[in-house]
């Protein structure tokens, strides 16, 4: 009987424990949420004589909300995002605000890829257009990191920090040597004459191929020098001191940064405070104004006007259905498109592409709604962020013109599969074995159990080749071309958006501004606002989200750390179905 009594005790106590944790759980989200949103929604004011306080030690995203919030349920803290349509949005109203004196810009590293690295860049550079100044600092320096602090006046680091420069890498994960250890067989269906479609490279071998190796060299070598050109022109230095001094590695010298004029001096963070208070005009440190980024977002009104430019954001891998802000998922994507090309108050579309590619099949449901938007007689304008690569590519070429960055990833214009035969691991490993029953010869087509056979791989390449062959006619369309000479740029070869415009896969080197200021030519409009499709999802829905588990991999994230983006690899590789219009690697540029 005390036993009984005790689990029941020891019940009820479990019990009542897991309801007061919930109802504080609960709480706490409420909390975040009216915290988030009341950001939203509250106008902040700006003093006179303010310096804008820019720090970018958050995660960069394409577009934000209003909110910039995201609760991580691994961590049960709120995160910080930042929108590049904030930076740049919020920095060009800067550049005209009597309030704002100048720009204090605190950056170690950017969690973002080169073209959006540029894109703030250039923000900065046309802020300090104005007369007013922009001073940098940081303890220590990445590569992005300082090429975005080179176009301050003053670039100052702590001094016994460190600064990193030793040129751009990236590393190609292969999966052959463990396919052939655990007796798996990829077989690889690309499109004919891909030789460059190298997203299938980690199945086939344990290296680069010839083809791979050159495309990766010149494209990183474009972004390299893209980033040389920008520092020699900024800090009055040359490419070949910076080149020598990547080769040598001197620069982990951080004097010798200083003395190559790379840096306007080392100093300590209360050095450079009392340099701000000099050039505002006060006494103390503490009588500086500094306006918070996310608070300056809230500060001022937003122009909206009868005439729009909608701004349709197509961000991440391409999939079939719903997807989200990080996603793209081709039926939500057609609606956005839809949706402003029946809004009669919208009189141009810009596509803001910042896509590796995915699905052949999801890509071309999407293409369909920028054709009838162009039918519609709407001007269509595609602005390409960090990559508009293969299905990226795809959504983007039937636009009236394409703007690029030159350090945008771009073309990989090819097709690929991959279905595995895992006869011999599942026999020979762990011992099991199948048999089949079907009513024609083909029946069980695709399937991991067993090998194509003969016909079984023809019906599959011929697919594959029909699927490249309609790719490259809606390019030579597109792009005004015949196919032929869109083979010969395709073949899945990846281009930076620099030689893309040499080639006419693009047609202007601009950001998303330069596509957005065109749009607007076109239609005739000049007091226009632009409004952005398709509708983000507020933080209650967002984390309700997270709750529910779709987006378990945040606890993944933050037990792998770096390790990460191996985890992404393989589960991008797990998700893949059907033809894939993709980038050729995971591809991180460091």
């Amino acid at each position: 009987m005390n036993f009984l009594k005790n689990v029941l005790a020891s019940m009820i106590g479990t019990i009542v424990a897991m309801v007061v944790v919930g109802v504080i759980f609960f709480f706490l989200i409420i909390a975040a949420v009216v915290s988030a949103g009341s950001g939203g929604e509250e106008k902040t004011n700006v003093s006179e004589n303010s310096v804008l306080h820019l720090k970018l030690d958050q995660a960069i995203v394409e577009r934000a909300g209003e909110n910039d919030f995201n609760f991580n349920p691994a961590t049960f803290q709120s995160e910080e995002t930042i929108g590049l349509n904030h930076i740049v949005e919020d920095l060009a109203h800067a550049k005209t605000d009597d309030n704002i004196k100048g720009v204090f810009l605190e950056v170690s590293s950017v969690g973002a890829a080169p073209s959006t690295v540029l894109d703030i860049r250039n923000a900065i550079l046309d802020f300090k257009s104005s007369g007013k100044w922009v001073i940098a600092y940081a303890e220590n320096y990445s590569q992005a990191g300082y090429y975005v602090a080179s176009a301050a006046n003053e670039v100052y680091m702590y001094p016994t920090g460190t600064f990193d420069w030793r040129g751009l890498a990236t590393e190609i994960m292969f999966y052959k040597n463990m396919l052939d250890k655990l007796e798996i067989e990829a077989q690889v269906i690309r499109g004919p004459n891909n030789k460059f479609k190298s997203a299938v490279e980690p199945f086939m071998y344990d290296h680069m191929s010839p083809e791979n190796r050159e495309q990766i060299a010149t494209f990183v070598g474009d972004i390299w020098n893209i980033m040389l050109d920008g520092i020699a022109k900024e800090r009055g230095v040359t490419k070949e001191m910076l080149n020598l001094a990547a080769d040598s590695l001197t620069f982990r010298d951080v004097q010798l940064v200083k003395d190559a004029g790379l840096l306007n001096g080392l100093s300590y963070r209360d050095e450079v405070m009392d340099l701000i208070k000099t050039k505002v005009g006060v006494d103390k440190v503490d009588d500086i104004k500094f306006a918070d980024f996310g608070d300056y977002h809230r500060s001022y009104e937003k122009t909206i006007g009868t005439d729009r430019v909608a701004v349709v954001y197509a961000v991440g891998g391409i999939e079939s259905g719903e997807g989200d802000d990080q996603t793209i998922g081709s039926d939500r994507i057609a609606k956005a498109l839809r949706d402003a090309r029946e809004d009669s108050n919208v009189k141009a579309v810009v596509l803001r592409v910042n896509s590796p590619g995915g699905s052949a099949l999801a890509s071309d449901v999407i293409w369909r709604e920028t054709e009838l938007i162009k039918k519609s007689g709407k001007p269509f304008i595609v602005s390409m962020g960090d990559y508009a690569a293969s299905g990226g590519y795809y959504i983007a070429c039937s636009a009236d013109r394409i703007f690029a960055n030159p350090n945008t990833i771009t073309g990989s214009i090819g097709v690929f599969g991959v279905i595995p035969n895992m006869k011999n691991f599942l026999n020979n490993k762990i011992g099991l074995t199948f048999d089949t029953y079907q009513t024609n010869a083909h029946a069980g087509l695709i399937s991991v159990t067993k090998p194509l056979d003969e016909m079984e791989m023809k019906a599959m390449q011929d697919m594959i080749a029909d699927i490249y062959d309609d790719f490259t006619s809606k390019v030579a369309k597109g792009r005004n071309k015949t196919q032929a000479e869109v083979d010969s740029i395709g073949q899945g070869r990846v281009w930076s958006g620099e030689d893309a415009l040499q080639i006419g896969l693009v047609d202007e080197l601009g950001d998303l501004k330069a596509a957005v200021a065109y749009a607007a030519q076109q239609a005739g409009i000049a007091d226009y606002s632009t409004k952005g499709f398709p509708k983000m999802k507020d933080p209650f829905e967002e984390l309700m989200e997270d709750l529910t588990g779709q987006k378990q991999t945040a606890i993944l994230q933050q037990v792998l750390g770096d390790d990460f983006r191996f985890y992404e690899e393989i589960q991008a590789v797990r998700a893949m179905k059907g033809p894939q219009a993709r980038l050729p690697f995971a591809l991180e540029i460091r």
